[in-house]
């Protein structure tokens, strides 16, 4: 009995670790250039959502261009494994073959944000006061992020807004307890303040 494209790439997928591969690729340029082209070719199925080269245009989606590719990979196993909820991208993700993860993790850190101003700001200096206090040990004092961290430095603003509410909130739909811990105190006065500021943040090294 034949299997189906989509069983074969599950199970390539459960059997390839994507850290390793991905180092692979970084160790390989000839192969992360293959790699990336992958990427590149599914980011244009994603750009539905996310937009094009990782800029989303719906404010409740958030952007993954300039994210850590490791960081990438890590959102890609935590919706596979069901930590992270989302039933369309939870069925996406496994259709996916490694290299294809692997690939869009390479093709969208390798994008750029616009940078976008704050249009307050009074309210983002209040922002970055909350941010230097609450934040910056694990998105890092500029919102860059690491590879375990995400970069939120120019992240849409609904969308850095409705994550901080799930984190306060609970329920399931994003699930961690540093960040539970750290929002917990938050009132929406602050989230607005810290989002003000994060957003306008560039999220490309300077």
């Amino acid at each position: 009995m034949g299997c189906s494209a989509q069983t074969v790439k599950a199970s390539d997928s459960a059997s390839v670790d994507l850290d390793a591969r991905l180092a692979q690729a970084q160790a390989d340029p000839k192969l992360a250039q293959t790699l990336f082209a992958t990427g590149a070719k599914v980011a244009t199925f994603c750009a539905n959502c996310h937009g094009a080269s990782g800029n989303s245009t719906n404010p409740t989606i958030p952007n993954l261009a300039a994210q850590h590719p490791t960081f990438l990979l890590l959102q890609i196993r935590k919706f596979a494994d069901g930590t992270r909820r989302n039933e369309f991208m939870e069925g996406l993700i496994k259709a996916l073959s490694s290299d294809e993860k692997v690939g869009l993790a390479l093709y969208y850190s390798a994008q750029t944000l616009p940078t976008k101003p704050s249009p307050n700001p009074a309210l983002a200096a209040i922002g970055k006061d909350l941010f230097s206090k609450n934040c910056f040990r694990c998105h890092g004092d500029k919102g860059l992020g690491s590879d375990k961290f995400a970069r939120i430095a120019g992240q849409q603003p609904e969308y850095l807004k409705l994550t901080l509410q799930r984190y306060k909130n609970g329920g399931g739909i994003r699930m961690d307890p540093l960040m539970a811990a750290n929002t917990r105190l938050l009132s929406n006065a602050d989230m607005d303040a810290l989002v003000a500021y994060v957003s306008s943040l560039s999220a490309n090294p300077q």
